[in-house]
């Protein structure tokens, strides 16, 4: 089984052929053809490659399934005898992306 280490959106993820992973925003729409040339790592069986920082001529490719946003997060701060109140929310987008190949 073929293991890589991506990283994308700032975050890492281990990804494996046709897992699916929630990925920070990326751009397109269903459908798409991704590639992460952000490799960190490759591991096939026993044989495991580090990169320093990335792997060179590594890639990794996917394909956007869907593009949404998470449910929405409530922030509220309070200050007591000041009349102090404020609430915001937050719906952060996401991205659906399913891999192809390691």
């Amino acid at each position: 089984m073929k293991l890589a280490v991506i990283e994308t959106g700032g975050k890492q993820y281990l990804v494996a052929e046709g897992q699916k992973i929630q990925a920070e925003k990326l751009d397109g729409e269903a459908g798409d053809k991704l590639s992460f040339n952000k490799v960190l790592l490759l591991a096939d069986g026993d044989k495991v490659e580090i990169g320093k920082p990335y792997l060179t001529g590594k890639k990794v490719s996917a394909e956007l399934t869907e593009q949404k946003r998470l449910p929405k997060v409530i922030t509220f701060k309070y200050h007591s005898k000041t009349r102090y109140r404020n609430k915001k929310g937050h719906r952060q987008p996401v991205t659906m992306v399913r891999i192809l190949s390691v």
